[in-house]
């Protein structure tokens, strides 16, 4: 405690209190944009590029401005592209009829202690995982450079500074691109997705491409390998399991209606079981350097016990939060937790059970909650936060404890299954919670390792991002459930992980789950993990397994659409790399992307605050129907051109800084 006293001492700017409000302001706009963006296509975004760059353009207004302010601020607003996680599950409470809204103390109480947690368990891991190792941890290693580019140092080069101007530039021209584009759709004058659905003999099968450019941006940031993994993905659904299904098992009907019917009532439990064996296959091989970096941790904490908590010898960027202090705050969120999962529980039909199904969940947060942490934070650094297997550890939890409380409540019948369905959903969110924080808690830890920050001052800041955020998201979550609702309606937000993840929770619960269904799954994941693992003993090309799950499972519009900005981000990059200042031209591409997901992203959350306020389902449209034939071919002309010249444009800015 005293050698924290003394960092206070400091004269140089890291934790301040304008840090701190802009990060927060930050990370409530961006929590809303994550929130809309997951429900609508079961992906969220990194936010913490884009919030360094915004932070860089306002703190330049303050001569005392330094980087690791500058850290803080985007550590504080990265909390906005972790804990809006929470809508891959949460709103299955809905969905299974247990909630009609998201009461907020309750859903703040979820993202706040499930946060609070996932810090704290990922302190221990930080030397293991980010110091003593080499893993790459590619989206920390990014914001680093965007910061030391963006803000330097007070003797920065006028190129910096210059490229700093741009990139917000950049950003902001993207954002409004996407934004106007979604709102041209809005008014029907677009169509946003081309689809087209035949048969095929006995079968059926189709495809579509959502026109979204948020998706777009989505897809450039994930790569090309992840995007080729995803449309391997696409492939096996569409091109192989939907028409062999529909063949077998002739319906009457046009091929939309059979084609759609058969995807999501067999195939998405097919992209289950791959999800879910891969996410196996990946955290099984995470055992062993999991296990070692614990007991590194255990060993440095040991040692700085025997020193008598001297931390003088420890390089700034080695002051974590104190392990007593760890284990306190740790504590003093486990009671707000029994008390939460007590209070949850109150009033169900499982009266008799409540004592035990409590200390379940408790322990099934605190012991699993540490592993999926570790995991997580290890995933993190091995392929980024953005493209770790959330949704895949979510659908895993949410087994495990269905089977959990499963086994403690047979008594309840089929009058208590609903009540056992909901606590497996709630119980499943805390520990979501937690996965995803450390997840990015580690990849922003790397980030000020790389930048000289403070680990503690890190540590206590995304702390404060998890507070902000978990104010925002019930809100949010209210606003968009009254707006569209969620499911498979043509206006709901299909929230398709939440769908999984609940249909998951009454299968295993009420006996009704089609293991035959996630078994095929199993095997196709164990065909493209060997596939995967041949690919990667030639060093060449991967073929992620968790990405070929999810392009089985999600949408068609929604991950075609990724994969092209996966190719349009490859192709950007290596043109780019051709010509001068190639370096700066790639890094605003990286802007672009990220203006894309936010410019459409918060205007679905403006249209959802005029659909409540009109009532209305399409509250801007100025066409009808009739007008439709039109609006496909021109809003696909039009997309094409708005990324065309976006990305051409950026090439060109990139040129222009002076190098």
């Amino acid at each position: 405690m005293a050698s924290i006293a003394a960092e206070k001492r400091d004269a140089r700017r890291e934790l301040t209190w304008r840090g701190i409000v802009l990060g927060a302001a930050i990370t409530l706009v961006f929590t809303a944009a994550n929130v809309y963006l997951g429900l609508k296509v079961g992906l969220t975004f990194a936010s913490s590029i884009p919030a360094a760059v915004i932070s860089m353009a306002v703190l330049r207004a303050f001569k005392s401005a330094t980087i690791q302010e500058n850290n803080i601020v985007q550590t504080v607003a990265s909390a906005a592209g972790t804990l809006s996680a929470i809508i891959f599950v949460l709103p299955g409470l809905i969905m299974v009829g247990w909630w009609t809204g998201f009461p907020f103390w309750e859903s703040f109480a979820v993202c706040a202690i499930g946060g609070t947690l996932g810090v704290m368990y990922s302190v221990p891991l930080r030397r293991a995982l980010v110091t003593n190792s080499d893993l790459p941890y590619p989206e920390g290693v990014a914001a680093a450079e965007v910061l030391r580019v963006g803000v330097g140092s007070r003797s920065q080069t006028a190129e910096r500074v210059e490229e700093n101007k741009k990139g917000l530039l950049t950003l902001s021209v993207a954002a409004f691109a996407s934004a106007a584009f979604a709102a041209v759709a809005a008014a029907r004058v677009f169509t946003d997705t081309l689809a087209g659905y035949v048969r095929v003999g006995g079968g059926a099968t189709g495809f579509g491409v959502g026109l979204s450019l948020a998706l777009v941006g989505a897809g450039h940031l994930i790569g090309l390998q992840v995007g080729l993994a995803i449309l391997t993905g696409l492939v096996i659904a569409w091109g192989v399991l939907t028409p062999l299904l529909t063949a077998l098992h002739p319906t009457a009907g046009d091929a939309a209606t059979v084609a759609l019917a058969v995807w999501s009532q067999q195939v998405r439990f097919i992209g289950a079981g791959t999800i879910g064996i891969a996410a196996i296959w990946t955290i099984g091989k995470l055992a062993k350097p999991v296990y070692t970096g614990v007991m590194s941790s255990i060993i440095a904490s040991r040692a700085l016990a025997a020193s008598g908590g001297d931390r003088s010898g420890l390089a700034r960027t080695e002051r974590d939060l104190p392990i007593g202090m760890v284990a306190l705050i740790s504590l003093a969120c486990f009671i707000p937790l029994a008390i939460l999962l007590t209070g949850f529980l109150h009033g169900s039909a499982t009266p008799s059970l409540t004592v035990a199904l409590v200390i379940a969940g408790m322990i099934y947060v605190i012991v699993a909650g540490f592993l999926v942490a570790a995991a997580c934070g290890y995933m993190a650094g091995l392929i980024g936060s953005s493209n770790s297997p959330v949704s895949g550890l979510g659908i895993l939890t949410v087994i495990g404890a269905s089977l959990l409380l499963l086994i403690i409540a047979k008594s309840a019948g089929a009058a208590g299954a609903p009540a056992l369905v909901a606590y497996a959903l709630f119980v499943t969110a805390v520990l979501l919670n937690v996965a995803t924080i450390s997840n990015d808690n580690l990849q922003d830890l790397k980030t000020g390792q790389l930048v000289d920050a403070t680990p503690w001052r890190q540590q206590v800041s995304l702390v404060i991002g998890v507070g902000f955020g978990a104010i925002v998201i019930p809100p949010i979550l209210n606003l968009l459930n009254k707006a569209y609702g969620f499911g498979a309606g043509a206006h709901q937000l299909p929230a398709p992980q939440a769908t999984l993840i609940s249909t998951l929770a009454k299968g295993v619960i009420g006996g009704q789950i089609n293991w035959g269904l996630i078994g095929t799954g199993v095997l196709i994941g164990i065909a493209v993990i060997i596939v995967d693992e041949v690919l990667r003993a030639r060093g060449r090309w991967q073929l992620p397994p968790l990405a070929v799950g999810l392009g089985i499972y999600l949408p068609a519009a929604t991950t075609s659409a990724a994969v092209l900005g996966a190719v349009v981000g490859w192709a950007y990059n290596r043109w780019v790399a051709k010509r001068p200042n190639g370096e700066a031209a790639r890094r605003l591409g990286v802007l672009i992307a990220s203006g894309l997901i936010v410019g459409e992203s918060l205007f679905g959350v403006v249209l959802a605050g005029i659909i409540v306020a009109t009532g209305k389902a399409t509250p801007l449209a100025v066409v009808g129907d009739s007008f439709q034939a039109v609006a496909m071919p021109l809003g696909a002309l039009i997309f094409l051109m708005v990324i065309f010249a976006l990305y051409r444009w950026s090439a060109r800015l990139g040129q222009t800084i002076r190098s």
